[in-house]
């Protein structure tokens, strides 16, 4: 494998911004000096626990535990290795990549996924290029998308709209010029090949002809598959001919559930009045887009799943779902409504007055960004649109019909976790249902304890603090990462048998004082090296935000050095004594030698401890 040099890795993590990293995955706000908060991405959280300083080039979520720099966060939210999420962020910020001699990365040493990055970027190129050629299948598409389709050029360029030409134009030819893996071009789903065939241009079959292509890509902005729209050119002989709409299949980089069309672009466009709003197709989301809506989000056909809403949950706490009013998009919006509430997504329902039918796509078309503040007016909470699509009519609804909305209404109610949220929805279903709000209370708190009985967990408790009382390891830590110059003079101070490495403090803190003793010590801003687990990283940055104010770190320090010496002579005072009790009364030379030591002890216990910077 390919090995990178310190330096290069060093020199990464100084110019690389960690606020900026973290940014592409998390909607961060200022905490404070050089420290931001949002929500973690690596647990489900409704209050944001994820803490970024920039300034000292870590993160640590105090939910999870997970902590790192710049190059752990990459690895964790892209899955990659060590070396891949050093060259991503080079690559990413133009940081050239040096590696020890001999040692640079072959084509075969590149990871699966980063070389399906690399072939689906290039697909996208090449089918943009189709839309763009002068030749008939360019001209076509270029006019179904312009006349037809009504979307305009500019947003054709905007998102690297594409063709396929009906013979597949090529694709298979570029792709094999390009030496990718055998594995990458099996798995990347943009060719129907047997599983017995040599890779060859002849073997290759693309699996889009004849179709306008949308590229899809994650929330990092990077093209994982594509959807392909049928047109007049898809070939008879198209397995998929009469399928209006054709997704890549899933691949290594590629799990429709756990992502949203147009996330990466509408994420940073989200805010105070800005909610994101779900859609049902990318179409949809281009219209929305085209006419100035940029919060605009779409999943991969109407299956909403709770990856995609908490991925929204990252970035922003409101959705606006404004979904086509035909049965489907009821449908789809009924069975979003209880992983909206679980997520903890405050969710509205876009519609039109009088209960016109509504497709966004046409609104938006016809009469622009206007339409948006129209369908805003009348926009229905969570639970009024649940009432309204169980129950239409409450005032003439019969009994049966009227308990059987309910039911339905309370299932939507108990996946909200907040006992205050479900109050309050109660509150509302029973006025719109026109039902007694102490009868639907009572029907909830028995269908929760059936969904308990069933054997449903109650959530696990926190995870425990400790007892309170803070080891001098802990505080010695400390002082060593926030005041450097304490660092040496403590290392020749502290003996390393005075420290329980028991402890992930103590065993960092005897790692840490042997390389500063040796004069090994990397600087606060370089330790990856120095940790060797996930706990240690995690404690590091817990120490690293935990910035102490102090006058004299000095007397700090020399009251740690105190609390250990006291434990560790102390420990050894009680054995001697405990051993002079068992003795006889006539003292052998075991006794003599045992009351030595107990004298030379207790007269270390009662010397000043000495440190001052000059070691």
């Amino acid at each position: 494998m390919p090995v990178i040099k310190p330096s290069c890795v060093r020199d990464l993590k100084l110019r690389v911004n960690l606020a900026e990293v973290v940014s592409r995955v998390v909607a961060l706000r200022r905490a404070g000096g050089s420290r931001q908060k949002g929500l973690c991405p690596f647990h489900n959280e409704k209050t944001p626990s994820f803490n970024v300083d920039s300034d000292k080039g870590f993160f640590k979520c105090f939910g999870c535990g997970k902590a790192g720099d710049a190059i752990d966060f990459v690895r964790e939210t892209e899955q990659l290795s060590f070396t891949e999420a050093v060259e991503t962020l080079g690559q990413r910020y133009g940081v050239a990549i040096e590696y020890e001699e001999g040692s640079g990365p072959s084509r075969e040493e590149r990871s699966l996924r980063q070389e399906l990055f690399d072939l689906h970027e290039q697909a996208a190129g090449h089918f943009h290029e189709a839309f763009r050629a002068t030749g008939p299948a360019g001209h076509f598409m270029r006019a179904y998308w312009v006349n037809e389709r009504r979307f305009s050029a500019e947003l054709a360029e905007e998102f690297k709209i594409g063709a396929a030409a009906p013979d597949g134009g090529g694709l298979g030819a570029v792709i094999q010029r390009k030496r990718y893996s055998e594995e990458a071009i099996r798995h990347c789903g943009l060719f129907f090949v047997r599983d017995d065939a040599m890779i060859t241009v002849g073997a290759l079959r693309p699996r889009f002809r004849g179709r306008l292509m949308i590229p899809i890509r994650d929330h990092q902005g990077r093209v994982v598959a594509f959807t392909a729209r049928q047109t007049a050119l898809t070939p008879q002989d198209d397995p998929s001919r009469e399928a209006k709409y054709v997704n890549s299949p899933e691949t290594p980089i590629f799990t429709k559930g756990n992502l949203l069309f147009n996330l990466d672009r509408a994420r940073t466009e989200v805010g105070e009045s800005r909610p994101f709003v779900m859609v049902e197709g990318q179409l949809d989301a281009l219209r929305c887009w085209s006419v100035g809506l940029k919060t605009a989000v779409a999943p991969q056909g109407t299956s909403i799943t709770e990856g995609q809403l908490a991925l929204l949950r990252r970035y922003h706490a409101e959705v606006e779902c404004f979904f086509d009013s035909d049965p489907a998009g009821q449908k789809a919006a009924l069975r979003l409504l209880p992983m909206a509430l679980k997520a903890n997504l405050e969710v509205r329902f876009l519609t039109l007055a009088g209960d016109a039918k509504v497709d966004p796509d046409l609104l938006f078309l016809e009469r622009g960004l206007a339409a948006y503040a129209e369908v805003r007016k009348t926009s229905l909470s969570a639970m009024a649109f649940a009432c309204r699509a169980l129950l239409p009519s409450p005032a003439t609804a019969s009994s049966e019909l009227r308990s059987r909305a309910a039911q339905g209404v309370l299932g939507i109610i108990a996946a909200a976790e907040s006992e205050v949220s479900r109050a309050a929805f109660i509150a509302e279903a029973a006025a719109l249902l026109q039902l007694p709000a102490s009868a639907l209370q009572g029907d909830l708190r028995r269908l929760l304890g059936r969904s308990d009985r069933g054997g449903a967990r109650a959530p696990a408790p926190p995870p425990a603090q400790g007892s309170g009382t803070v080891t001098p390891e802990h505080d010695l830590l400390r002082l060593c990462l926030h005041f450097e110059q304490i660092g040496r003079p403590l290392s020749t101070a502290v003996p390393h048998d005075w420290i329980d490495q028991r402890q992930p403090a103590g065993v960092l803190l005897n790692r840490f004082l042997g390389e500063l003793e040796n004069g090994n010590w990397p600087g606060r801003d370089h330790l990856q090296a120095l940790m060797e687990n996930d706990d240690e990283k995690s404690l590091v940055a817990s120490l690293l935000f935990d910035v102490p104010v102090l006058d004299d770190p000095f007397k700090v320090a020399r009251e740690g050095i105190r609390r250990l010496r006291d434990r560790a002579l102390g420990a050894r005072i009680r054995q001697i004594e405990l051993a002079l009790a068992r003795t006889p009364s006539d003292f052998n030379d075991d006794s003599s030698s045992l009351l030595r030591e107990l004298s030379d002890l207790q007269r270390q216990l009662r010397q000043p401890v000495i440190l001052t910077e000059a070691g």
